[in-house]
């Protein structure tokens, strides 16, 4: 079995704490929610994903 490419599906800014969820629908980021609440953020924020963090891409008998 081959090794698969796993996408992200959640994501956090580091500097605001805007926070997103991936839409299969529409393909897209869309806004996270907690209780019921956007995660918006700073909309001036140049967001610093955590795309150095723990996050693997590779799933698989490989990785």
């Amino acid at each position: 079995m081959s090794a698969q490419v796993r996408k992200p599906t959640a994501r956090v800014c580091e500097e605001c704490g805007r926070g997103e969820v991936w839409d299969e629908t529409l393909e897209a980021w869309q806004l996270a929610r907690e209780d019921g609440e956007k995660q918006v953020g700073n909309p001036h924020c140049i967001h610093e994903w955590d795309i150095n963090g723990t996050f693997n891409p590779v799933d698989g008998p490989d990785s």
